[in-house]
């Protein structure tokens, strides 16, 4: 067994790996970039590298400079993560002339299966069903137009080294093509240094369902069953879990051991994923196609070992210390259910756009990387788990992904692990740039996804048009009005205990006028709790400075965000921010004098939404331009955001130039 390893990766999984080889006895090296100089992952190591300015093409993406640290520090072996060089051949082809061993699969397997060109002529070859696209990379946007054409709209523009949602753009016709095309080349060229781009036919209303495949260097293979990732946005998965609510035993033993004959067929070992297109029209789970195969170890990976018990960090780095694996396919089981929310930074108030900068708040609802203590770590702390990588007073920069934890809860039911991911997003409080929290907690109750209908077209057809909050009922509006009234009152309490008032001791208010989602209610704490004349039974403790705070209406319990505003409250909760007006009973009737503040026209200004660099600027003063024109594209996160015009104008002044970094809301251009 290896004494010492090298993370040629950042971030979460960085600190996965490191908790798996210090249980093992395995001393650790980070490598990290300037802006990961403070990151918990170079803290949690043995050791540390620095490898590199903050761009991963100057640091992470560099193999010389992670070889070099190896040798540097005496590492054994390189457990590269995900993304960055996982997936590189010629990465995994140094190591090995250097003596230093890959954690991940042999070179063979990775250059047959990595490339998703290659990989998906091998699969045909094998007789495996394979969706019809390209057989070879799109040279330009004319040849990009042409195979579409004949494959059929609607299609796929894929990186051929892509992954993780990156590089990957739908096309509905030849516009979209023509737009998108030399864009997803560019994201495939900036993101894993490969500019090569195939099309695919795009199947309507597919299930992405995924092959967890473990093999050793001794000719055994398993499957560890099988993960949902339907649910996806931009292509990137935002839920993920396993079981599947649609895939029946003999669906995953046909999956499954089609999986591990197209692993056998190269020589696979290690830990992989084969991801299949599943017809969600074909209940009986033959219409599947091979997809890709990502040979690495998959973001998703802990629902995998929270229903199986497998660490799969662990037998990853025994399969490359030469070890045979200590179980059998009799061996895998399911047991229970278990969901994956990625927390992002990313706003779904505001189209989801990217946002970085400070962490003010970062308290997850249980600390990342604890356990219960029958030290069971797959399944965190009574059912929920927090891979995470991040710290309060930290940073979320531009320069990588934009995840900033994964939420893994487990449970008996998928209800269970479900209704345990509401209360613990309910409970993860983070402040000081946007993220998805209401949007995840916002899924878990939608009826669809509790059906388990889902396809990858999901968040397109559920939010339309876009994410305003999770439904709320007015039962539940009631419950929150009792609550603001309990607080607000606690807070009047307060004041009116200040040294020094002029009129001796007053009396807090008990009848308060609370105004939620354009519902008003009547709420008085006088001898009992009431709303709108109905008693509330509820059960709430709040100490004014309190910013999360745990309550109870009967039989339902919320764990609620509080802020306080000039005229009331904001409360987080059950995926929804409520802004309550709340006035004293005998104040209220004169907010009708109040008057109404308009708030300014902004549609003449082309405003960046995020922070990014403006890539492109696609006019000039001067210039006239049409309602839905491109007018400049900014790329944040290593995506490329095409910044449209909202009507028909004229160019009068241009504020930015292309190659400049902007920051939110800065003014581009505007328009007359």
């Amino acid at each position: 067994m290896f004494k010492k390893i090298l993370i040629a990766n950042r971030g979460e999984i960085a600190c996965r790996i490191i908790k798996t080889a210090r249980r093992m006895g395995i001393a650790t090296v980070a490598v990290y970039s300037d802006a990961d100089a403070r990151a918990p992952f170079v803290q949690m190591a043995d050791e540390a590298v620095h490898i590199g300015p903050s761009p991963a093409a100057q640091s992470y993406l560099i193999a010389d400079k992670i070889i070099a640290a190896c040798k540097q520090t005496g590492a054994e072996a390189v457990h590269p993560g995900y993304g960055f060089l996982s997936e590189r051949t010629s990465f995994a082809e140094e190591l090995a002339k250097n003596g230093i061993a890959f954690i991940g699969p042999p070179v063979g397997a990775i250059a047959a299966m990595g490339d998703k060109i290659e990989s998906k002529k091998l699969a045909k070859a094998a007789g495996v069903n394979t969706v019809p696209g390209s057989p070879e990379a799109i040279k330009d946007t004319a040849e990009a137009l042409q195979v579409s054409r004949e494959i059929g709209y609607p299609v796929m523009m894929k990186a051929s080294a892509g992954g993780g949602g990156k590089g990957m753009r739908l096309a509905y016709n030849d516009k979209d093509v023509e737009e998108g095309f030399e864009a997803t080349q560019r994201e495939g060229l900036n993101s894993f240094g490969d500019e090569r781009v195939f099309i695919e036919k795009f199947i309507l209303g597919p299930r992405h369902i995924e092959i967890q495949i473990l093999g050793d260097q001794h000719g055994n293979i398993l499957y560890l069953n099988e993960r949902e990732c339907s649910i996806q946005r931009r292509h990137q998965k935002v839920v993920e879990e396993a079981p599947s609510p649609f895939v029946t035993p003999a669906m995953r033993k046909a999956m499954g051991e089609q999986c591990v004959a197209l692993a056998r067929a190269v020589g696979y070992y290690s830990a992989g994923t084969v991801e299949l297109i599943v017809s969600g029209a074909d209940p009986s789970g033959e219409s599947f196609y091979f997809l890709e195969m990502n040979t690495r170890l998959q973001v998703e990976h802990p629902v995998t070992e929270a229903i199986t018990g497998i660490d799969l960090v662990e037998q990853m780095i025994r399969v490359a210390a030469g070890e045979k694996l200590s179980i059998t396919q009799d061996d895998v089981k399911i047991d229970g259910w278990a969901i994956e929310n990625r927390v992002y930074a990313e706003d779904p108030y505001r189209g989801f756009l990217p946002s970085t900068g400070r962490l003010v708040r970062y308290n997850p609802p249980v600390d990342g990387w604890t356990e219960d203590e029958d030290g069971n770590g797959r399944r965190g702390v009574g059912g929920v788990r927090v891979d995470d990588g991040v710290y309060e007073g930290g940073e979320v920069s531009m320069f990588y992904d934009p995840m900033i934890a994964k939420l893994v809860t487990w449970g008996k039911t998928r209800d269970e692990a479900a209704d345990l991911q509401i209360q613990a997003l309910d409970r993860f409080e983070i402040e000081g740039l946007g993220h998805n929290i209401d949007f995840v907690s916002a899924i878990m109750q939608h009826p669809r996804f509790r059906s388990g209908e889902l396809t990858t077209g999901f968040i397109a057809e559920e939010y339309p048009d876009g994410f305003t909050g999770a439904a709320t009922s007015d039962a539940a509006l009631g419950h929150l009005a009792a609550i603001a009234g309990f607080i607000m009152t606690a807070r009047a309490d307060r004041a009116r205990l200040t040294d020094q008032q002029l009129d001796g001791e007053l009396e807090p208010p008990y009848d308060w006028s609370v105004t939620i989602a354009g519902q008003t209610f009547a709420v008085s704490l006088d001898e009992e709790i009431t709303v709108d004349g109905v008693a509330v039974d509820l059960a709430v403790e709040y100490t004014p400075g309190d910013r999360m705070i745990e309550a109870s209406v009967g039989e339902v319990d919320y764990g609620v965000k509080v802020e306080v505003t000039r005229t009331g409250l904001r409360l987080t909760t059950h995926g929804m921010i409520h802004k309550v007006q709340v006035l004293p009973a005998r104040i209220a009737p004169l907010t009708r004098h109040m008057i109404e503040k308009v708030p300014p026209d902004l549609s003449r200004f082309l405003i960046c939404p995020m922070p990014g660099l403006l890539v492109a600027l696609h006019v000039a003063e001067g210039d006239k331009v049409e309602a839905g024109q491109p007018l400049a594209v900014v790329e944040a996160m290593k995506m490329e955001n095409i910044l449209r015009a909202e009507k028909t104008a004229t160019v009068k002044r241009v504020n930015a130039k292309q190659g400049e970094s902007l920051a939110v809301d800065a003014v581009i251009l505007e328009l007359e």
